[in-house]
């Protein structure tokens, strides 16, 4: 990963997050399923090209931090009866994710 990418980045490994409940029309990156749920950053991945923006040909600039978030399983579906602990990695980019407070 690039220094650049560390530094421009807006969460840290440990930070509680939560995917935008956002439904915009066209190409989107976030899985449905994860919007609107809390986890917490595991890794910042690196800063990669928009790939919403790659979709329709442009040139996904600027680059946009790719982390790697666990959910709790039963934060993503509601009813889960499996065991507590089950957890889910997603990697969501950062133009989906809001601190948490």
């Amino acid at each position: 990963m690039s220094a650049e990418a560390a530094t421009n980045a807006r969460f840290r490994p440990g930070d509680a997050v939560r995917v935008r409940r956002a439904y915009p029309p066209g190409h989107v990156r976030a899985p449905f399923f994860c919007r609107g749920k809390q986890g917490v950053v595991e890794e910042l991945v690196g800063a990669f090209a928009n790939p919403e923006e790659l979709a329709y040909g442009r040139d996904g600039r600027p680059s946009l931090p790719l982390y790697r978030v666990v959910f709790r399983q039963a934060e993503l579906w509601d009813g889960y009866d499996g065991p507590a602990r089950d957890t889910a990695v997603i990697d969501v980019y950062e133009n989906w994710l809001e601190a948490v407070r």
